[in-house]
């Protein structure tokens, strides 16, 4: 196999050589490498002969065996060792060096308050004043995985504190459970572009769920909860904040109804039921995805799509394995095309439950039934 790393393909003339990138066409029209060209791994007849070829995927695995068929197919193919992640790392690290980063964090901070006023940052003020989610004297864990949806979070965390009504206090946290080192250090340097002082703990979390063949995502997402309400809690914490957003909550409501049987949401405000006195918050469960991309993408930010070492060249990651979730997006794009209104209305619907047209309904272990009214 023919190798190259990114130290090594930057030395090259991009004009003598052809670069492909197999990454989805979103991915790559948020970024890429100079000159490449965007080309899917099934489709390879498009590649131009006459120049040696280097492949570019996520994380430098998806493209083995795309390099294998172009040589056998008779190119001189490479394969970039580490992908694109790889690019972006140093390409962070060299922001941060550069005397540019106070400049990009005041333009993101101003982007959220103006660009994304309407749709980001009112959505989210709305949210905190609707369901009561911060009050006086809060000391408030805002949990940073690295993606967009939790980076955003802790720029509209920041910006609510300082222009809020009544003092809180906030907390970044962040936890290493096994990230490799790219991982790892594109959620640090991307927290400094953002100008968000992590506090950072680490877990042995995938190297537990490494031989658990079953069901490991739920058992890591379990553990790396408890693990974060246990740090918050020993920081002195009373809150932890996630990132889960408006669409993470239609799509829950669809997914309970088709696969489990059962009409139930992702609250905006819970109670731990195992740490005393803490509790959970979603400031983001008004605010649309699409938006958040918007965000993340008008201010040029690149963040990291799946940390998780074992899922990170999934189909959203750009392999070959999809997840329900990813089935309910499409389900739902597919909605939109009909009508506009599709989410708005799942949205309200468990907001706007009528009981008197439910058949069974519980809260907790007490259980009842249309029939126990119908008599009397």
């Amino acid at each position: 196999m023919n190798t190259i790393n990114i130290q090594e393909l930057e030395k090259l003339d991009t004009e003598k050589i052809t670069l492909i990138d197999i990454r989805s066409p979103e991915d790559y029209a948020r970024g890429t490498y100079k000159n490449a060209i965007n080309v899917a791994a099934g489709d390879l007849s498009r590649v131009p002969r006459g120049k040696p070829v280097y492949v570019l995927c996520y994380t430098g695995e998806n493209s083995i065996p795309v390099v294998e068929e172009l040589c056998d197919m008779g190119f001189e193919a490479y394969n970039i060792d580490g992908g694109w992640r790889t690019y972006l790392r140093l390409y962070l690290e060299r922001v941060i060096k550069s005397d540019e980063t106070a400049k990009k964090t005041a333009d993101i901070e101003r982007s959220i308050i103006k660009k994304f006023r309407k749709n980001i940052w009112c959505r989210f003020t709305k949210a905190v004043q609707v369901y009561d989610l911060i009050q006086e004297g809060d000391k408030i864990a805002v949990c940073i995985s690295g993606g967009k949806d939790s980076m955003l979070l802790a720029k509209l965390m920041q910006e609510i504190q300082r222009h809020g009504k009544f003092p809180f206090e906030l907390v970044f946290l962040c936890m290493d459970p096994g990230y490799n080192r790219d991982n790892w250090q594109i959620i640090q340097d991307n927290a400094k572009i953002l100008g968000i002082p992590l506090t950072v703990f680490k877990s042995e979390i995938f190297d537990t769920v490494a031989a658990i063949d079953k069901n490991p995502c739920y058992l890591c997402a379990r553990m790396r909860r408890g693990y974060l309400y246990s740090k918050a809690k020993e920081l002195g914490c009373n809150k932890i904040a996630l990132g889960h957003h408006f669409d993470d909550m239609i799509e829950t409501v669809l997914m309970g109804m088709l696969y489990s049987g059962k009409i139930e949401t992702m609250l905006p405000r819970l109670k731990s039921q195992n740490f005393e006195g803490m509790e959970l918050i979603r400031p983001l469960y008004m605010v649309k995805e699409e938006y958040i991309k918007a965000w993340r993408d008008y201010n040029k930010l690149h963040f990291i799509q799946c940390a998780c070492r074992f899922t990170e060249n999934c189909a959203t990651c750009g392999g070959g394995r999809g997840s329900k979730r990813d089935d309910m997006k499409e389900l739902i794009k597919k909605f939109r095309e009909e009508t506009p209104l599709i989410e708005e209305n799942i949205f309200q619907s468990v907001h706007n439950v009528n009981l008197s047209t439910i058949i069974g309904w519980h809260k907790g272990s007490e259980k009842h039934n249309f029939l126990d009214d119908f008599q009397k």
